[in-house]
């Protein structure tokens, strides 16, 4: 068994044990799944770009379409230009116009490829914007996606957070914004722990008054919906929320903490899948998905339980901190060759937290090598001071 040292809140060091066995990669495609299931994915910054990380994102483009591939050749969609890529927090609308080009003609190339773009408000910062100017501020990406051929992702707008008086104002911008939709969008409504400024989202800061108001808006525009993902870290709210959806519009699971149980079910429905951690585990993603699908439900929560553990960490307070742990584990996964990030985000994270992690997905059998992980992990380590 691989051994490395760990550093432990005392400060004192561990000799850990590796522990974990190595999910197999499978090639799969969406049709082996009976649920839908996307997965945010992250971008990979380029180290050597002569750029000021916080001022100037620097992608990697082979690197982040590369990976990509990787999640189409496990079934998985692609949400592209979400929140796990960085956007609004390291990653401008046009980088994001950037990725969403080369990531289309990347699925173009694939009979197989699901993906689904971001469309937000990104250009507009500050408060006090009308109804109008944040149509016009969708419109302009909703636009460019659909002339790309791509489906959308409606975003959560944090200008409409900040201007808006009303739930009224809610409705009436989403539904100007649905009526140019060509094809069914998907929702996003992000809780303000992945967001701050998105506090009092729908027009109240009560989760279960604001729900209302969603709902009354996908009632009221159920045609140009497909679906909506809430990231809310709440089960209860969830299914609460599922149960009252509009036949025909799905729930898409954005909850980081409970998503096995979402998943899987209930006599009463189910949610389908858009989730940032499942850029972490896809490959354990896809093997549960496809256990669901053939009835082994033993073997679905026995593949998917031990993540979650590791998940709840990657995505604890400060919630929007969680893409540092995504791309640490792509790093220990050998999916990149470095630890950098856009925005300097890879300082978001203590080195304790990094450890504990390195932890949890061992023994969430998702490290995909894992002598090649505890070296990727005692060079990290080394630079932190740990040795």
């Amino acid at each position: 068994m691989t051994e490395i040292n760990l550093p432990r809140p005392d400060r004192s060091i561990e000799r850990y044990r590796m522990t974990g066995t190595p999910i197999a990669l499978e090639k799969r495609k969406a049709s082996d799944f009976n649920r839908v299931a996307f997965a945010a994915a992250h971008v990979v910054a380029d180290p050597f770009a002569d750029n000021d990380p916080w001022l100037t994102p620097a992608i990697d483009w082979e690197g982040t379409l590369r990976f990509r591939h990787r999640l189409w050749d496990l079934g998985l969609g692609v949400a592209e230009a979400m929140d796990t890529a960085q956007r609004g927090m390291g990653l401008a609308w046009p980088q994001a116009q950037e990725l969403i080009s080369r990531a289309l003609k990347e699925a173009s190339t694939r009979q197989d490829a699901l993906i689904a773009c971001g469309v937000g408000t990104d250009g507009l910062a500050g408060s006090d914007y009308s109804p109008g100017q944040i149509v016009e501020a969708y419109q302009e990406q909703l636009d460019f996606v659909q002339g790309q051929g791509g489906r959308v992702i409606l975003m959560a707008s944090r200008a409409l957070a900040a201007s808006a008086k009303s739930p009224d104002d809610y409705l009436e911008t989403y539904a100007r914004v649905l009526a140019k939709a060509n094809e069914k969008v998907i929702i996003h409504w992000l809780g303000e722990m992945f967001d701050p400024a998105l506090e009092g989202y729908w027009g109240n800061r009560d989760h279960n008054v604001a729900m209302d108001t969603c709902l009354e808006m996908i009632e009221a525009n159920a045609d140009k919906i497909d679906g909506i993902k809430i990231s809310l870290l709440s089960k209860e709210k969830e299914i609460a929320m599922r149960r009252r959806l509009p036949a025909g519009v799905r729930m898409y699971t954005g909850d980081d903490f409970n998503y096995a149980e979402l998943i899987a079910g209930d006599e009463e429905g189910h949610s389908d899948a858009l989730l940032g951690i499942f850029d972490a585990i896809a490959p354990a993603a896809s093997k549960a998905l496809a256990s669901l699908k053939r009835g082994a439900s033993g073997e679905f929560f026995d593949i998917l339980e031990p993540t979650v553990a590791l998940s709840r960490h990657i995505f604890k307070a400060p919630t929007r901190f969680y893409k540092t742990g995504v791309v640490f584990l792509a790093y220990l996964n050998g999916l990149q060759d470095h630890f950098t990030m856009v925005g300097g985000q890879e300082s978001t994270r203590s080195t304790l937290h990094l450890a504990e992690l390195f932890r949890l997905a061992d023994k969430a059998n998702v490290l995909a090598d894992p002598d090649d992980a505890a070296r990727r992990m005692r060079s990290f380590l080394a630079v932190r001071g740990v040795q």
